[in-house]
């Protein structure tokens, strides 16, 4: 996800059981959801029939869903029905959660049909585009779901969905999956099915509905690669969005098979600038212009689709699974595509992003004790920090280990979630090495090394001494790199204070501190 700043820029059966997560203390694991929704151009009134297939994880007489209720501007969703096999069952509502008194059985799966009505307050977005046109724009990061469908609307509960959406008939409709069926309605509408078999979290699942020009930008290993623009924008667009037929192959070589079984790429109004919904991504409206931009925000989002989608955080704590793993994704794909200097240039200004954002909230990356809204997770931690601590991870184990290590955890956790420590255990064993401090110093650790570093030199033996001194209060370990008359040195820092000495041929040697761009730290001499 890249996020809107105002609006524009702002396998083995045990690998698979280890993957699956549950928010703690669930009652329910939900297997499947379909959703009948229905639309118009009269109003903002939705109708929507929601099926909700889950499992039972304890035995209960009352389960809740979320749901947010009519509200006192009148807006909100109205339960009107509930039902089980065709018998009603009885259920209350408040202001967020929809409560089902039913007695269940651990072990016991149902299906539970819901009735409802109402104008979402968030989360599907209806409003009008750029061109004045009306369009409808599921928008459901972190926990909007809930604001026009019942759900679980937590990232550790995944599911397969369905979508069949009743709209006029001028509008095409896009979501996660396959279209499976579409169907033209008495009344001048049209009925379209998506079907998405593979676990997602609600905060990916989408529809779009707008008068779209549609093309088929291509089919990179056999995944159909779909644009959807504004008609008015369709040249721009299918040019601009044709470059995710080059980004696509890049990543399922490296990471593994693409998750889902299609990719659109889709200009929306969404209050992000990228949103990474489970095959459908959307962009913001004017995205299609960007053609310089494009392409890192289409990677970024592409990137997702393994990272976030795939496998998904099990709390949000550890939401730089996500973005992290996206913000350093788009990195390496550059740095494949244009050299290593792109990576470099970008990791330049990523620190120094880093490091302004801790001048406004010191915290570290597994932010635990995180107590403001949502939205606020998304800052540079989870973004840039969380893209540098894997640069770092991938230096330190090398390249050849990191990739693989990547491979596994993709492997393993597709389909289901992982936390912050799943992803050490994986590139331990990769990397065939020990990274318990390694994650604690730069992820559960606020701030950074602040390095302040001085020579002297001696004209006996013709050596610079070099200090590094570690100005924070703990001390970090890392491996330090300095580039003294060409040549390139390497030192393990551990202490407060490390000394070494280099051979040089005057007095005056040429040093740079870490010229390759490998260590977050801040530097002075």
């Amino acid at each position: 996800m890249r996020k809107i700043l105002t609006l524009l820029f702002f396998v083995p059966l045990m690998a698979g059981l280890s993957a699956r997560a549950q928010a703690p203390g669930a009652t329910i694991d939900v297997q499947h959801y379909r959703f009948a929704i229905t639309l118009n151009d009269a109003d903002n009134i939705i109708k929507g029939q929601a099926t909700v297939t889950a499992k039972f994880l304890r035995t209960t007489k009352q389960f809740e869903l979320d749901l947010a209720g009519q509200n006192n501007d009148g807006k909100g969703m109205l339960v009107t029905a509930l039902k089980e096999q065709g018998r009603p069952v009885k259920f209350t509502q408040d202001s967020d959660k929809l409560i089902i008194n039913t007695k269940s059985i651990a072990g016991t799966v149902h299906s539970y049909v819901i009735t409802y009505r109402g104008i979402p307050t968030d989360g599907l977005i209806i409003s009008t585009n750029l061109h004045k046109r009306r369009t409808f724009f599921g928008d459901n990061w972190a926990t909007r779901a809930r604001n026009w469908l019942p759900c679980v609307d937590h990232p550790a509960d995944k599911a397969s969905v369905e979508f069949l959406v009743t709209a006029p008939a001028h509008y095409k409709v896009v979501a996660n999956g396959l279209k499976i069926a579409e169907k033209v309605l008495p009344g001048n509408k049209k009925l379209t099915h998506w079907s998405e078999t593979a676990k997602l979290p609600t905060k990916v699942m989408v529809i779009g509905v707008a008068d779209f020009a549609v093309a088929n930008a291509g089919n990179p290993g056999g995944t159909p690669v779909y644009t959807y623009v504004f008609p008015e924008d369709k040249e721009a667009g299918f040019k601009s969005y044709a470059v995710a037929t080059k980004i696509l192959p890049w990543f399922v070589k490296r990471i593994g098979p693409f998750p889902y079984k299609k990719l659109a790429n889709v200009q929306s109004k969404t209050v992000f600038g990228g949103m990474e919904n489970a095959g459908a991504i959307f962009y913001y409206e004017k995205s299609v212009y960007d053609f310089k931009g494009m392409e890192s925000l289409m990677a970024h989002e592409i990137a997702h689709q393994w990272f976030g989608d795939a496998t998904s955080e099990k709390n949000w704590w550890h939401v730089w699974l996500s973005e992290g793993f996206a913000t350093y994704m788009t990195n390496l794909y550059l740095e494949g595509t244009y050299g290593a200097d792109t990576l470099k240039s970008r990791l330049e200004a990523d620190r120094k992003t880093i490091f302004g954002f801790e001048k406004r909230y010191l915290a570290p990356v597994v932010d635990s004790a995180f107590k403001g809204p949502m939205i606020n997770m998304l800052n540079d931690n989870a973004y840039q920090k969380g893209g540098w601590v894997l640069h770092m991870l991938r230096r330190k184990i090398g390249n050849e280990a990191f990739w693989k290590g990547v491979a596994n955890y993709y492997k393993q956790y597709n389909g289901g979630n992982a936390n912050t420590n799943d992803l050490r255990l994986i590139m331990e064993k990769a990397g065939g090495t020990d990274l318990k401090q390694f994650f604690n110093q730069w992820l559960r650790t606020a701030g950074h090394p602040q390095l302040k570093i001085t020579r002297d030199y001696n004209a006996t033996d013709k050596t610079v001494a070099i200090h590094i001194n570690q100005l924070q209060e703990k001390p970090y370990q890392f491996t330090l790199e300095l580039l003294v008359d060409g040549k390139l040195y390497k030192t393990e820092v551990k202490d407060a204070v490390t000394t070494f000495s280099v051979p040089v041929a005057s007095a005056a040697p040429e040093i740079k501190i870490d010229p390759n761009v490998n260590l977050l730290a801040s530097f002075t001499e």
